[in-house]
């Protein structure tokens, strides 16, 4: 039995109510999409036996596998299994070894009060279901199948530290079975160019590439290629996924790639380590946001060294040696002392790029000239001086936000010519 098509069906009135984030959900499809199984739909329903009952008949209308999230608790409003069973034509039996590992976690966690009696419902199982051992927890988790039919449904807990390595340790190893090849996937970072402008150069490669796909995906100020190779096994969807991004590096869109599988401060992290060259940055209007985002990459310590929140006048004076008529005659926000930013930094550090941002993130302090939005970033090394004018819109962490992206993008191109 062939498995090509997946849905996965959320259950828990906490769902739809949005007391809780589905991230069951998410986790699942990507997993999913490792293994080359499609899917078209994925919906969350409450706890109620008649309504999950019509969608699961609904969902194996159309997809071979279908898999439930939650509802395996020992409660009266833990219909999962029940009504799953019914909908595939079995009934419930006690099975034995899940049990066993019930009652023992009880002891070993609460030994003075032991396991209560409605927790045996959770060892109730469909007859002839593989069943998934949970080892953060009490449910067990199964698989029911019909072969016949061509139809397979997955249980699983919905708690997510219950949920991930089950499906980690015991779903994939079990699906893996039912499919007969892998979809593997590679991700271009882009920054400097919007989604639109990246799909009117790349229009006709998208149109015709069907194995690799080539599909891009807005972020949060910047954009993703994914390039997808249904392949056999992982080297296969290296060398085929590898000839696209190649592809992609010739044309227009080549010059603002920052990376492959990574964020942008990772991307710029790994580039200065891999150079043996360190950065710092001068920061105003970002207050520090480059200079946390660098940080947060593990081993980033090799390659920074020294950042500044220099905000106020005195301090751009004092700190980083810019002069104060300099400020008085261009203000704060100008490309001169986005330059000056840039120089003092890395003069005052010892490193080999030093990064100015200023500018205006509101939602006060614009002027005629320089209006909220407005950001000057700089990027300095022993090769000379670039400095670049943004306008950028919205509220002041998402202004904040993409002149950090600018900044680390500019600090790639100046690392990438030295």
């Amino acid at each position: 039995m062939i498995i090509n098509s997946a849905e996965i069906l959320s259950v828990g009135t906490e769902i739809l109510i949005g007391d809780i984030v589905n991230t069951d959900a998410a986790f699942i499809s990507k997993r999913l999409a490792a293994l080359g199984i499609s899917q078209y739909y994925q919906a969350a329903v409450g706890d109620n036996s008649g309504r999950l009952r019509e969608r699961i008949d609904e969902a194996l209308s159309r997809c071979d596998l279908l898999i439930l999230t939650g509802g395996l608790g020992p409660t009266y409003d833990d219909l999962t299994k029940e009504t799953a069973a019914a909908a595939m034509g079995r009934r419930l039996v006690m099975h034995g070894e899940s049990l066993a590992r019930i009652k023992d976690f009880f002891v070993r966690m609460h030994p003075e009060r032991g396991m209560t009696p409605n927790n045996e419902k959770q060892a109730m199982l469909p007859e002839g279901a593989v069943v998934f051992r949970n080892d953060h927890g009490t449910a067990p988790g199964c698989a029911i199948a019909d072969e016949s039919r061509g139809k397979t449904i997955i249980m699983l807990p919905g708690p997510p530290r219950e949920l991930m390595p089950m499906w980690t340790d015991e779903v994939e190893p079990y699906l893996s079975r039912f499919t007969d090849h892998i979809l593997y996937s590679k991700n271009v970072g882009i920054c400097g160019l919007g989604e639109s402008a990246v799909e009117d150069i790349l229009h006709g490669m998208m149109l015709s590439d069907v194995n690799p796909t080539v599909a891009p995906y807005c972020g949060e100020g910047d954009v993703r290629l994914r390039i997808t190779a249904a392949c056999r096994d992982r080297d296969e969807g290296e060398r085929m996924c590898g000839g696209v991004i190649d592809e992609i590096m010739k044309t227009d869109v080549g010059r603002f790639v920052y990376g492959i599988d990574c964020d942008l401060p990772e991307a710029a992290v790994r580039l200065l380590i891999e150079k043996g060259i360190h950065a710092a940055a001068a920061e105003s209007c970002t207050g520090g946001l480059v200079a946390k985002r660098l940080t947060d990459v593990p081993g980033s310590s090799a390659a920074i060294e020294y950042c500044a929140v220099t905000y106020s006048e005195r301090i751009k004076a004092e700190k980083l040696g810019i002069d104060p008529a300099l400020i008085a005659e261009k203000t704060v926000y100008s490309p001169e002392v986005a330059e000056a930013m840039a120089c003092g930094i890395m003069r005052e550090s010892g490193a080999d790029i030093g990064v100015g941002i200023t500018g205006v993130a509101g939602p006060g302090g614009g002027t005629e000239a320089a209006p909220v939005g407005t950001v000057y970033v700089a990027a300095a090394s022993r090769l000379g001086v670039k400095v670049k004018k943004l306008t950028l819109t919205g509220d002041r962490q998402h202004i904040r936000y993409l002149a950090s992206n600018h900044a680390l993008m500019m600090l790639i191109e100046a690392a990438r010519e030295l």
